[in-house]
């Protein structure tokens, strides 16, 4: 094992993907991390406090554990030179469950459903209640404070949806959400079939209006905005600027599978905030006559916060692919939520 010193801290120097393409997992005293759509890839470790990763016997044996400690325990992570640790490897086997939990908060907040696309979204409740569940088998992995530790905090939300799925008598339900009756109580709530949910996707632009200057489309990237908001198509942001009554505008519309109120929103320098439908309309500081003669093909369209540096069309093409071989398999560490969706008629 080679460790070296990365923004003060120590890592294996085996750096996974960037977001989206990562997942990853916080645990007592380090953080791991995976290239989603890359089983072969190793884990990638970043030690927050090696004293406190009490667990690493369990994935590098005890000796393994004995070196890793002794190595970085009074070892500032400002040195430039890196560690090498002879004869200490990761079990790929040990650490297996940790991954599929990784993977499953991966799919909580990049899952890429999509009408457009045809991939079908994931039910919260069901996969919150599956990653409790491996969380809770895994404790023995987390400090009591740890980002990715609560398995109350996880169900809590979900209550009146658990009470629903029960009512649904899929076996395969009842039984995941029996395994964390510890954690949740569902005793004081009517249980009531529930609804299929449907998106709330915007659809096409319609008719081109007139006085319509320019118009076109733009994607979201997903690190930009909220999960469980937009439709993880590619150009599902349609703009149309209009220049009427002496007033220059410019029309957004962005395709949903939810409510987007409040988000923001820029186009060419100025600012709005979409509305639950996913529409906002933009006043731009520009006269009728200048709007006619600009070429707004260069106008940037961005939706939501900054985008991560990893976050490009082809990473997402990649993780689209990735999330259709899943629905296909349905893969080996598949969860339940996965496997209830590849059975929907989408």
């Amino acid at each position: 094992m080679r460790l070296v010193a990365e923004q003060g801290l120590w890592t294996t120097g085996r750096p996974a993907a960037a977001p989206p393409a990562v997942a990853v997992l916080e645990v007592a005293g380090a953080v791991l991390a995976w290239t989603v759509d890359d089983p072969q890839t190793p884990v990638a470790v970043t030690f927050t406090d090696v004293a406190a990763a009490d667990w690493l016997w369990r994935v590098l044996g005890e000796t393994g554990h004995v070196s890793v400690v002794e190595a970085l325990t009074g070892r500032p992570a400002h040195t430039a030179a890196a560690l090498d640790l002879v004869d200490v490897e990761w079990a790929a086997a040990a650490l297996a469950p940790l991954r599929r939990l990784a993977l499953g908060h991966w799919l909580r907040r990049w899952w890429p459903a999509s009408v457009r696309d045809g991939i079908a979204g994931l039910d919260a409740a069901l996969l919150d209640v599956e990653i409790a569940a491996l969380t809770a088998a895994a404790e023995e992995f987390f400090a009591g404070d740890t980002f990715d530790s609560d398995v109350a905090g996880l169900l809590e939300p979900h209550r009146p949806a658990l009470a629903a799925l029960l009512a649904d008598g899929d076996p395969r339900v009842a039984a995941l959400i029996a395994s964390v009756a510890d954690w949740v109580d569902l005793d004081e709530i009517p249980a009531q079939r529930r609804q299929q949910d449907y998106a709330l996707a915007a659809g096409a632009a319609g008719a081109q209006r007139p006085g319509t200057v320019a118009s076109g489309t733009a994607s979201i990237p997903w690190s930009a905005v909220p999960p469980g908001v937009f439709d993880a198509a590619e150009d599902t942001v349609s703009w149309a600027v209009t220049a009427t009554a002496g007033a220059v505008r410019v029309e957004m519309r962005a395709e949903l599978i939810g409510p987007a109120s409040g988000i923001p929103v820029r186009f060419d320098g100025a600012d709005g905030v979409l509305d639950a439908q996913g529409r906002a309309t933009i006043a731009l500081p520009i006269t009728e006559s200048a709007a006619w003669d600009r070429d707004w093909s260069s106008a940037v369209i961005a939706v939501g916060d900054s985008a991560g540096p990893g976050d490009n069309r082809e990473v997402r093409n990649r993780l689209r692919a990735f999330a259709r071989a899943r629905l296909a398999g349905p893969a080996p560490d598949a969860f339940l939520a996965e496997i209830l969706a590849a059975e929907s008629d989408y």
